[in-house]
């Protein structure tokens, strides 16, 4: 007979192979990568990505599954979990891996005892590595080029080292180019031609159409990221530019795109290396950017936490717009906003819990092209009651019961998104400069356009749904309308013969689920009232095609056909090669 000792291990090493098995398979897809960059295989790649997604929770839920089985009748069920994590723990004690498994087992657990906030009596304990992973990691993560006397020459030392399997259409122009970029830089910025070498990884990172090769070039106590973005066209690789600041790598690495594929044994090593060309980004940004949004969470979960507990500042509404779908909250000394679904949608909405829920999964299975913000979805996180402003909590027990409860001096929260936080476009409109306005308003257009080569529309296209970055990108973050372009029905407005039609409050034309009226989007893009003229006129001098159901078909159109845009995650200036003229993307 089994003892709970036994079943403990039992259940240890049911949660273990769980996790072998969903490492097992991410590799598998993520080295599946080169292969469809050497044959161009685009819509196997998208395909690869959504496939790659799914596979965490499809394991843990099979996982749950298995282990339910073996703890079906057992009476001591903490006890018996407590000697289970024990067990794991030692068998995972030499994992390259290990943050990633401690990640999984707490997934198995929470799923298992429904926990709300944390529970240290069975999960593992603000596990793995709280702090920053070293950079440096094994000598194998990425080799040192010394500097040359001819900058073009180690240039193509570098990019002749990785091996695409694919011939270079022109290697010689493509270093050159980047040479002469590099010197440039040096001279601008550091003053000298002269380096102590550059770190380039050996892992390479795929990403939609491209390959990125990523290192760092170091002077002294001085570090700047270097990326080649690699292109695979018909005629054979180009390099489409080099990246030499923080700002441009960040963009790279930003939480409104998809995630790398990227194959390494370690990947808190890559982390580490990373964060150090890259120290303003978060853990949870980086582990999610290669691949690990669960991981992700878990970093952006511990780091909530440990800043409530050194911090004063209570939970405030947002600033923006108040939502007719969400309750949105924030701290403001933690850069991130809460969204809570409201229990009721006040006319004109009409959707549901579970569509506002499936919208935010389409966001997250979805290239986000760099146009639309990761959310973060949580189940039963439980704060401090005195960290919430009373107004704001009398407001979301209000609005949002379903989700929201105090629970004696705590706030339990079951279900809730997480986002970045972003400069409201309506409010950064208003408050910033005219030039700063324009360039925003014309940047929202091409966010639009984007949006819709990615076979995303809005549905809401008001300014208070979208919001700015820190480097200046326009992005959207309101998902209750959102819908897939190809759903859509782009339709001209009928002329009607009776002119007292024109006064009606309601259509004299019949309107299906799914039309769109774009000669009615001028209305809803409308600008604050106090802001500058010139800001519309601009927006609709590069823009007024939005207005048109031509544009909006010849896009359907165009995803019809199975075109894949390029979405370059970078400013098109600093391209070596420009997209043709009224390219979308």
């Amino acid at each position: 007979m089994s003892t709970d000792q036994d079943i403990g291990r039992q259940i240890g090493d049911t949660i273990l192979a769980g996790f072998v098995d969903y490492i097992a398979g991410f590799r598998k897809i993520s080295r599946r990568a080169q292969r469809h960059f050497t044959q161009r295989e685009w819509t196997e790649q998208d395909a690869d990505s959504r496939q790659r997604l799914a596979l965490h929770r499809s394991t843990v839920v099979q996982t749950v599954e298995r282990v339910g089985l073996i703890l079906d009748g057992v009476a001591d069920r903490r006890g018996t979990w407590r000697t289970a994590r024990a067990h794991y723990k030692r068998r995972i004690a030499d994992r390259s891996d290990l943050t990633l498994a401690e990640t999984f087992f707490n997934s198995v657990t929470r799923r298992t005892f429904t926990t709300i906030g944390v529970d240290n009596d069975v999960e593992l304990r603000w596990f793995g590595a709280t702090t920053v992973p070293r950079g440096e990691g094994r000598a194998e993560l990425f080799a040192t080029a010394s500097r040359f006397r001819d900058t073009s020459a180690m240039v193509r030392q570098i990019l002749e080292s990785y091996d695409f399997e694919a011939p270079w259409a022109d290697l010689e122009a493509d270093a050159r180019r980047v040479a002469a970029r590099m010197d440039s830089f040096l001279i601008e910025e550091w003053d000298s031609l002269e380096a102590d070498g550059i770190d380039m990884l050996r892992p390479v990172f795929y990403r939609n159409k491209a390959a990125y090769l990523v290192g760092r070039l170091r002077q002294l106590n001085r570090v700047t990221p270097i990326v080649f973005p690699i292109l695979h066209g018909a005629d054979g690789l180009r390099v489409d530019t080099v990246l030499l600041t923080e700002s441009q790598a960040s963009r790279l690495f930003s939480f409104t795109r998809s995630y790398f594929f990227v194959e390494w044994p370690n990947p808190s090593e890559l982390v580490g290396f990373l964060k150090s060309l890259l120290p303003m980004k978060s853990l949870a940004e980086l582990y999610t950017a290669i691949g690990f949004p669960q991981h992700g969470k878990t970093s952006l979960y511990r780091s909530l936490y440990r800043h409530l507990d050194h911090s004063h500042d209570k939970f405030v509404r947002a600033r923006g717009t108040p939502g007719m779908v969400m309750a949105v909250f924030t701290l403001v000394s933690f850069n991130v906003v809460f969204k809570i679904i409201k229990d009721r949608f006040d006319p004109p909405k009409n959707t549901t819990r579970d569509a506002v829920k499936r919208r935010y999964a389409l966001v997250y299975n979805h290239d986000r092209v760099g146009r639309m913000v990761e959310a973060w979805e949580f189940e039963n996180l439980s704060f401090d009651k005195d960290r919430f402003d009373p107004e704001l909590l009398e407001e979301l027990l209000k609005t949002a019961s379903e989700s929201v409860r105090v629970k004696g001096d705590s706030v339990v929260i079951s279900h809730v998104y997480t986002e970045r936080q972003v400069y409201p476009l309506n409010l950064y409109l208003r408050e910033m400069s005219t030039a700063k306005a324009v360039a925003a308003a014309i940047d929202w257009g091409w966010a639009i356009k984007d949006l819709a080569a990615a076979n995303v529309f809005p549905g809401d296209l008001f300014t208070k749904n979208f919001g700015v970055t820190r480097h200046g990108n326009v992005v959207f973050y309101d998902y209750d309308e959102l819908t897939l372009l190809e759903e859509c029905r782009f339709r001209t407005i009928p002329q009607s013969d009776d002119p007292a039609d024109e006064m009606r409050t309601q259509p004299w034309f019949s309107i299906e689920p799914g039309d769109v009226f774009p000669e009615q989007f001028p209305t809803f893009m409308s600008f604050p009232r106090d802001v500058d003229r010139e800001v519309r006129r601009r927006f609709d001098e590069v823009h007024s095609d939005l207005y048109t159901p031509a544009f909006w078909q010849d896009v359907q159109a165009r995803l019809a056909r199975g075109d894949l845009p390029d979405f370059f995650p970078y400013v098109e200036d600093v391209r070596f090669r420009r997209r043709p003229s009224g390219a979308l993307g």
